[in-house]
């Protein structure tokens, strides 16, 4: 018989916040990292360009399309998709390690890689949905946001309404009509799945 647990640590969760392009989860994914020392982003590969306010190993791990093949062919991936047209993945080596330490890793990642992970790790992945208060609130963002071809836009507006129907799938969905309210929410949703009760 296993001796009963004294404490009341939860094993840490895989929490993965998913939304449209422009729907605000990298602010709010932010916002929760800056609260909660027992989070911690997990560092994805991509195969995208550099943008010029990120930085490598703390935004992402920049590769190019050879390596990130190389990756996938040696199966280190835990999961990987292709956004947008390049592609962008989560190690297993980042996520194991992030778990060792006790830290709940935190992934800003689109539907397909969401599910990837929770086919991984199953019910230690928490999935968290982000929507936009409307799809016309969404392109007005995108457009705000610069830096977005015209094309690139219409591509990420097609993105979002079929990742809208992956939402039903998520644990919780929050509507991001206010930031402040969608962060409390959020604050929650963390507090009562990842930091209380025993798993």
């Amino acid at each position: 018989m296993s001796p009963k647990r004294t404490h009341h640590t939860p094993l840490p969760r895989l929490v993965v916040i998913s939304a449209p392009s422009g729907a605000g989860k990298t602010t709010l994914s932010s916002m929760l990292l800056k609260e909660f020392p027992q989070l911690q982003r997990s560092v994805s590969t991509t195969t995208r360009p550099k943008r010029p306010n990120e930085v490598e190993g703390t935004h992402y791990h920049f590769v190019d399309d050879s390596t990130f093949q190389d990756k996938i062919n040696q199966n280190l991936f835990a999961e990987w998709a292709l956004v947008h047209g390049k592609r962008y993945g989560t190690t297993r080596a980042t996520v194991d390690s992030l778990l060792a330490r006790g830290k709940n890793p935190v992934f800003d990642i689109d539907v397909q890689g969401a599910m990837n992970l929770q086919a991984l790790y199953g019910d230690r992945v928490l999935l968290i949905f982000i929507h936009p208060p409307s799809m016309e609130a969404l392109k007005e963002r995108l457009v705000q946001r610069k830096g977005d071809s015209a094309e690139s836009i219409e591509n990420r507006l097609n993105n979002a309404y079929s990742e809208i129907k992956w939402s039903q799938k998520y644990d919780y969905q929050i509507i991001n009509d206010n930031l402040e309210r969608a962060f409390q929410e959020l604050k929650t949703i963390i507090q009562h799945e990842c930091l209380e009760k025993e798993k």
